[in-house]
């Protein structure tokens, strides 16, 4: 099936979270025409859920003896070994600049009597540096003073399109972007850039904090447009959502760290303390760590309880205030924050991994751009420190558009000639399938033969089809998602952030790199470099 109509721009951007919106701005200030695209609303991504809030070190509003270098220290830790160095001091020297242009446009953050800044403390943090908005709301204020910015910009949203393939020219530049609008009927977006700002692949596991949105489309429109993916077996189980009763599915509501920040411990149904003796840092270990610890506790059983543990709060007395969404979402399912202990278990939460980029957006592939959770720029490694995502998507955002209209200026990406592209053909896998064996077998604690059964199941329950729906594009990106994942996570015989197998418990210095991925001609996500994979013990 051709595109039956099309439309022209200088920058199309994938995505309304962010990152997509934050380089859509910046793009038409300086004077690009630019047009987003989201497949939903445009306040339906992943954006507006995140809770806790952005990490950054802002002059004279720092604890004493906190610094930029501390941020970057501390991202590193978590990172367990797999952060560019560059990356991660290029994003977060620039965090307070990214800040204060975020405030600039609209977004207004949790402050104190006397002006300056609330901050809260997340896991892996060594200082308070995370500001907030709305008490536990951060990510619906940024959404809502981004989306703002964007109208009183007259920045065109197109909503309801579903981004399917890069248009390409013959010479293998990107010229633009294949969707299908809301009645599915093709159409072609030509523009020499393309910035993907899709967000991440929640959708691949059963239970998450993810929207239903969060399936992996850009990961999966990158690889078949040539590029080039690493670290996709790191996935980031956050350790606390509300555990709503046994086999939840979809986006399960969020219970942010900073609870945790802020004096709340984990427990099992005994009272025991869960990270008591695991970690210096306790219940503010990072999220690797933690996860890793409730699942251990979990498969143990105390008090007969194994599918979940509990976060005691009791001793907040401002839960309704501080921490509203948290709260609200506790009492709708009956429990009283101040007095039960909120039950809670890890669930899927944030891809570590994503296209190779870098921090200013440029991937391997000319006219192709990728910013936020879908992108992987180096800063997060094999575990993200809480509360950088938003700060990675402000400054990446900033610095991807501003490439981009430097990229056109010197003439290194150029308009394209009308071109009639064909909706592609690619391997999709059941969804609910997909979903169980990856939950049971490829997320907190892996091992070979779990693995193998994981890829044994995709590939028999795998058709080629034609992706001629938004639900087609979306299982068929969660299949290349997923078969990505498997095929790193056989691979890396370690345990390292995120990536936890129960066969390979330790760290091994021979894999502290990154591994990266490419597609076959025939949709199928294979290692790029074989040869040093097989030669890492």
């Amino acid at each position: 099936m051709a595109a039956r109509w099309e439309a022209r721009a200088d920058l199309i951007v994938v995505g309304t979270g962010v990152a997509g919106l934050t380089a859509a701005l910046r793009a038409r200030e300086l004077g690009l025409r630019v047009l987003v695209v989201t497949k939903a609303a445009g306040d339906d991504g992943n954006t507006r859920w995140a809770q806790g809030g952005v990490a950054v070190v802002m002059e004279d509003q720092h604890d004493p003896g906190d610094s930029v270098a501390r941020h970057i220290e501390d991202t590193l830790t978590a990172g367990a070994g797999l952060c560019e160095d560059a990356a991660v001091e290029a994003i977060i020297t620039d965090g307070p600049a990214a800040v204060a242009r975020l405030r600039e446009r609209g977004a207004v953050f949790d402050a104190k009597p006397d002006g300056l800044l609330e901050r809260t403390r997340e896991g892996g943090h060594s200082a308070f540096r995370v500001v907030h908005a709305g008490g536990d709301a951060t990510g619906a204020e940024v959404e809502r003073a981004l989306l703002k910015a964007t109208v009183d910009g007259r920045v065109p949203l197109l909503e309801n399109h579903v981004a399917v393939d890069a248009v390409k020219t013959p010479l293998g530049a990107v010229a633009g972007l294949l969707v299908l609008d809301g009645n599915g009927v093709p159409g072609v977006l030509t523009a020499p850039a393309v910035l993907l700002a899709t967000g991440g692949l929640g959708q691949m596991y059963q239970a998450t904090s993810n929207p239903s949105v969060a399936t992996g489309d850009g990961l999966a429109l990158a690889l078949r447009a040539g590029a080039l993916a690493a670290d996709v077996e790191f996935i980031q189980f956050h350790p606390t959502v509300l555990y709503t009763g046994r086999g939840a599915r979809g986006r399960c509501p969020l219970v942010t760290e900073a609870v945790r920040g802020e004096g709340a411990v984990l427990i099992d149904a005994t009272g025991a303390r869960v990270m008591k003796g695991v970690h210096p840092l306790e219940d503010l270990a990072p999220r690797d760590v933690v996860a890793a610890a409730i699942t251990r506790h979990m498969a143990a059983g105390p008090g007969g309880v194994d599918d979940h543990v509990f976060l005691d709060a009791t001793a907040l007395h401002d839960m309704a205030t501080r921490f509203p969404t948290v709260f609200s979402a506790c009492t709708s399912v009956g429990i009283d924050p101040a007095v039960d202990p909120i039950p809670v278990a890890p669930a899927a939460h944030f891809a570590c991994g994503g296209v190779v980029s870098t921090v200013d957006g440029r991937t391997g592939v000319t006219g192709l751009y990728a910013v936020g959770e879908v992108a992987r720029t180096g800063l997060h490694g094999a575990n993200r420190l809480a509360s950088n995502s938003l700060l990675e998507g402000l400054v990446c955002g900033t610095r991807a558009a501003e490439t981009v209209a430097a990229d056109l200026a010197i003439g290194l990406i150029s308009p394209a000639r009308s071109v009639e592209p064909s909706l592609p053909t690619a391997p999709v896998a059941d969804r609910d399938l997909l979903q169980r064996v990856m939950s049971r077998y490829a997320a907190i604690g892996r091992d070979a033969e779990g693995l193998a059964v994981v890829g044994s199941v995709l590939d028999v329950s795998t058709v080629d089809k034609q992706l001629e729906s938004r639900e087609l594009v979306e299982d068929a990106a969660l299949t290349t998602a997923a078969r990505a994942l498997i095929a790193a996570a056989q691979q890396r015989t370690e345990s390292r952030g995120c990536h936890v197998r129960t066969d390979f418990t330790e760290r091994s210095e021979a894999w502290r790199r990154s591994q990266l991925v490419r597609l076959t001609p025939t949709g199928q996500p294979v290692l790029a470099d074989p040869v040093l994979a097989e030669g890492v013990a």
